[in-house]
């Protein structure tokens, strides 16, 4: 690791305290008995929440942009946006939700549900593996510790290793199918930022040392190099907050896209990818998400975060400012409040009535 992304991830900025955040306390808010199960509330009430989501933190200025990537180090700090989409494909949104940036690790969730449709659940898991690891995403240690293990495909190693069993026996072919995948989730053509992918590129040379590391210990089918930039190219595609709301309610809707109708993967391959993005969705915070917030979820550090509602939506935040490990802080905080008042929480639940 360099200097640089030494002093990125040493823990000066603490992990957002939750207890301090009363939620319960705040009007908007719905009674604590919504739970999980059932559908979103109307259009209108969504919008109204996540209107009061954007008010209450828009000025949250905690963490830091990553800047161990030149071009994302040129974000706006103050860039925020939220967007909601249905299983039935009604979608609201406030603030910078429109505004492009580059997908990062989030697109490790949707490669991984690609392949496993591809491979099946067995064989994904065999190779790959599904637990976390407890240690940065782009750890050499988790990989040595493990021998050679990648342990998950939402870190660096995992998705290097998942992107590189992607169909095809060339490179290019196995661009195709990445891009093609991640543009049917979207539900329109995704473009690379060629600045992202270059200034990427031109600095990954910890990813290509894991690619090797992984071929060393007889994980890699495919050449690490070219592994590695094909990660690196599905990385730097350009995503809206709104896109990741769809992308998130597709994994909801069983792997059909509420907009364009089309199945993009089976329902059992949501199953197994919203069961990962549980564990390991959040880094080595994934534990504190989950218990906090209590849904599946991935983040990227440009500053996304997709969270998937299963059976009712997906939400999608955008906002640049990180915590030490790679989350965005805001859209963390957001999808708290979210979590509570739109009755997300997979594990919430009210007596029954007998």
């Amino acid at each position: 690791m360099t200097e640089d992304q030494m002093a990125y991830f040493e823990r000066q900025t603490p992990l957002p305290d939750f207890s301090t955040d009363a939620v319960h306390s705040d009007k908007v808010l719905v009674p604590e008995n919504v739970v999980s199960t059932g559908t979103l509330p109307a259009v209108e009430r969504v919008h109204e929440l996540i209107e009061a989501a954007h008010e209450r933190y828009r000025g949250l200025d905690d963490g830091k942009v990553a800047d161990y990537i030149p071009s994302l180090g040129e974000a706006d700090p103050a860039l925020f946006g939220i967007s909601v989409c249905s299983v039935g494909g009604l979608t609201t949104s406030v603030g910078d939700s429109a505004h492009a940036f580059s997908i990062q690790s989030i697109s490790k969730v949707f490669v991984f549900a690609l392949v496993c449709h591809e491979l099946g659940h067995s064989e994904v898991s065999r190779r790959v593996g599904v637990n976390n690891t407890g240690l940065p995403f782009n750890s050499v240690m988790a990989l040595e510790l493990s021998d050679g293990d990648p342990r998950n495909p939402l870190v660096n190693a995992g998705a290097i290793t998942t992107t590189s069993l992607a169909p095809g026996s060339t490179a290019a072919e196995k661009w195709d199918f990445v891009h093609r995948g991640l543009s049917r989730f979207a539900g329109r053509q995704l473009e690379i930022d060629d600045e992202v992918y270059a200034s990427e590129s031109a600095t990954n040379q910890r990813n290509m040392a894991i690619a090797r590391l992984l071929q060393s210990y007889g994980r890699m089918q495919f050449d690490p190099i070219q592994a590695t930039d094909v990660y690196t190219r599905q990385c730097s595609l350009l995503v809206t907050a709104e896109d990741l709301a769809v992308m998130a309610a597709t994994l909801a809707d069983g792997g059909v896209n509420p907009i364009t109708r089309e199945k993009v993967i089976d329902a059992s391959v949501c199953r197994d990818t919203l069961a990962v993005m549980a564990t390991s969705g959040l880094y080595e915070f994934s534990g504190d998400w989950l218990f906090e917030v209590g849904i599946p979820a991935k983040s990227g550090v440009s500053g996304g975060i997709v969270t998937v509602a299963p059976g009712k939506g997906g939400l999608g935040t955008f906002s640049p400012r990180l915590d030490p490990a790679g989350n965005s802080v805001r859209g963390q905080r957001a999808a708290r409040f979210l979590s509570h008042s739109l009755g997300l929480d997979i594990f919430a639940s009210t007596p029954g009535v007998f």
